[in-house]
């Protein structure tokens, strides 16, 4: 190979790794800190179209949107929705143009369990299907949503430990009670006994996983029948609230006090814990969203504290979260393009160091 040729070969390698893993490498985990006055968010979903975050509110009959710069705007305010109803699950339909939020009433409030779907186009709701709030004489508590490509919606139900559909034209039905979601021993002085089924994610294989918070338990339901297995894991996922699965099948599971990131290589007939991250508990992390890039982002709502409500809060967050193994893998990248970039200067001083010579002989 001549030294023209190598010369454009290690120009070309080196380019495109600085276009495709530079940027990667040489951001930091991205943190948006925004300014919204008792909002206290108990969910967050990724609008991919519009490029933004969406948030719920303990007490606000509304969703709001947040801007990787931190700008708060109302994307919709729905009045006729209960007083002090809470929105606890929020999902994006993309194929749809749609958005679906799982809303709730906690005691001593009436009860109440919808979902209500909305126009992201419009803003203008489309439906409000109310889920059925009394059965077997308990208080339901509808909790988290996620859609499959179809546009129906699945919504977990952490008091009655099974699965609503609701489909496209707002129309509820039970999808599954597995006797799996109750077939494991629950601590009635545990914090949280209460809790059942929790966050909820669509695999696009055509399944869901959800975790369980009083068990830490995680459960693959089929898509079509709904039945359900238990995913063996290596630990329980203790306090399990919020799920959600990255483009790579990688699926990220948050607590209060930490996050933890699994694979499998079965398609979840068992899976590994391959990573945790230590969370900020004072912020009280309830939910998880992918966002732009692949990225990985914690919601601190504070949620306890506006539930027990001991303050008026004004500052709330949004973190990127990394597994600390990627961050390794990322660092041999950049061992990677320091050598390139090396053998590049090295090719470089030869070169000139030869036409210096070459000039050297036609002057003499």
């Amino acid at each position: 190979m001549s030294f023209v040729a190598i010369k454009a070969s290690l120009i070309s390698i080196t380019t495109i790794f600085l276009i495709h893993v530079g940027p990667t490498l040489a951001s930091k985990p991205h943190h948006i800190t925004f300014r919204s006055h008792n909002l206290y968010p108990e969910a967050v979903a990724w609008d991919p179209s519009a490029q933004h975050f969406l948030l719920g509110s303990l007490h606000q009959r509304s969703i709001a949107a947040v801007s990787d710069a931190g700008v708060v705007e109302t994307l919709i305010s729905d009045p006729s929705l209960p007083p002090n109803s809470t929105i606890l699950g929020i999902a994006v339909d993309s194929l749809h143009s749609r958005l679906v939020v799982v809303v709730h009433t906690f005691e001593p409030l009436p009860p109440f369990n919808a979902l209500a779907s909305y126009d992201l186009r419009s803003r203008s709701r489309l439906f409000l299907a109310e889920l059925d709030s009394e059965i077997s004489g308990e208080r339901q508590i509808a909790n988290d949503v996620t859609v499959d490509f179809k546009g129906n919606a699945y919504v977990t139900n952490s008091a009655g430990n099974f699965i609503w559909k609701v489909n496209m034209q707002g129309e509820p039905s039970i999808f599954s009670r597995s006797p799996a979601f109750t077939a494991y021993p629950v601590d009635r002085d545990a914090p949280y006994s209460f809790c059942g089924l929790n966050g909820i994610a669509y695999v696009s294989k055509g399944y869901f996983l959800v975790v369980q918070t009083n068990t830490g338990k995680m459960f693959k339901v089929d898509g079509e029948d709904g039945t359900a297995r238990l995913v063996i894991l290596p630990e329980d996922l203790t306090l399990a609230d919020g799920i959600a699965v990255r483009r790579d099948g990688v699926v990220v599971v948050v607590s209060q006090h930490k996050a933890w990131f699994l694979r499998s290589d079965d398609s979840w007939g068992q899976g590994v814990v391959y990573d945790k991250t230590a969370l900020d508990i004072e912020g009280f992390s309830t939910s998880v969203t992918v966002g732009g890039e692949d990225r990985v982002y914690v919601l601190y709502g504070h949620v306890l504290e506006g539930m027990m409500g001991n303050g008026e809060r004004e500052m709330f967050r949004i973190e990127e979260i990394r597994a600390d193994s990627e961050s390794g893998e990322e660092n041999v990248w950049v061992f990677v393009l320091v050598g390139l970039g090396l053998a590049y200067f090295l090719f470089w001083r030869f070169q000139m160091a030869q036409l210096a010579k070459n000039m050297n002989k036609k002057r003499a």
